[in-house]
């Protein structure tokens, strides 16, 4: 009898020990956060700003989470349509983020993408003012310059400003509406095969980033021409570049609009995943590594996350939604998708 109430007891310690391991199982999957590789999947092309921030940033929170993040680039489709929705139609475990910045928010209104960008939780690194620079062979040598021959046979001077809908896009057409100028828009899949086109002549005016175009300016081959936003700006090795607005002041009434660049997860990941992920991001930012690197390529940190930066790119995507609608280039109305003028 003594034998047989011991193996009832043995027995039933080892179902409760099963029982409660079945409970614990996916409270320890969720701690084990991340166990193996995660992609990001940047929108726009390799070599371009968005793509430069990223690699940066996943290397350095590969060191806290522990983990290999790999990093490609899904290029196409509008205002990063085609890496959006390759990513979004992945699982929503954290395994897969998507590199993007704010020129992001204009897929809908473009007609790529049937959503808003509240689908996403983003994280922003930060950003670097746009500016308006011409091929070094052209022959404007300031904005004036450019704008009156632009005024004087509209549309025959080709411009490029990354992909339709980007941020650099939405400044040329600012730019166009505070001067009454008038460019041909060339579309790229990015800002550096525009700055490309630019350095070699395929297009004469080009409107990126100052990080972005900085290696160009220095080696020559781009002419800065002015700042698209209020204050002047110093480049080094380059020299102090004229704000835009000090020979054009209705500018103010479109500009300035500054970049949010950097990642994002599912906004229906698990609470615990984005957690992990907001941590190494802290940890990232606050590293020398990642301030030592945006002193260098002229960028300023922003270490927005959670609430905080979804209302910052809720803003944005009003802001820029509404603008190109009002400037005629947008194919669906912000209000269809819910979108609030702010």
């Amino acid at each position: 009898m003594k034998a047989n109430y011991k193996s009832k007891i043995a027995l039933f310690a080892a179902s409760a020990t099963l029982v409660l391991a079945s409970i614990s199982q996916p409270v320890m999957a969720a701690k084990t956060y991340p166990s193996r590789t995660i992609t990001n999947t940047v929108v726009w092309g390799a070599g371009g700003g968005t793509d430069s921030i990223n690699r940066m940033i996943m290397a350095e929170m590969a060191k806290a989470l522990d983990v290999s993040i790999k990093v490609t680039n899904k290029t196409g489709g509008v205002a990063g349509s085609i890496g959006m929705s390759s990513v979004f139609s992945k699982k929503a475990d954290g395994y897969n983020l998507v590199g993007l910045s704010e020129s992001n928010v204009t897929a809908a209104v473009n007609g790529g993408w049937n959503q808003r960008f509240n689908v996403w939780s983003p994280f922003i690194v930060g950003g670097s003012p746009d500016l308006i620079s011409v091929s070094a062979s052209s022959p404007y040598n300031s904005l004036q310059e450019l704008i009156d021959a632009a005024k004087q046979q509209p549309g025959s001077i080709k411009a490029g400003a990354g992909g339709a809908g980007s941020i650099h896009h939405l400044n040329l057409l600012a730019l166009e509406k505070g001067t009454g100028a008038a460019f041909k828009f060339v579309p790229y899949p990015g800002s550096a095969p525009s700055q490309t086109a630019a350095a070699t002549g395929e297009i004469t005016v080009v409107v990126t980033s100052a990080a972005e175009q900085a290696a160009l300016l220095r080696a020559g081959q781009l002419r800065p021409l002015a700042m698209l936003v209020e204050q002047d700006f110093t480049i080094p090795d380059v020299g102090t570049i004229p704000s835009a607005f000090s020979s054009y002041a209705s500018l103010s009434d479109y500009l300035p609009i500054s970049q949010a660049i950097g990642f994002a997860v599912r906004d229906d990941a698990p609470a615990e995943v984005k957690a992990k992920l907001g941590e190494a991001f802290e940890a990232a930012m606050a590293s020398d590594t990642v301030k030592q690197w945006a002193d260098k390529n002229l960028y300023s940190l922003s270490g927005a996350h959670g609430a905080q930066a979804k209302d910052i790119f809720s803003k944005l995507e009003s802001n820029f939604s509404w603008t190109l609608w009002e400037l005629g280039s947008a194919k669906v109305e912000p209000s269809q998708f819910g979108i609030p003028k702010m």
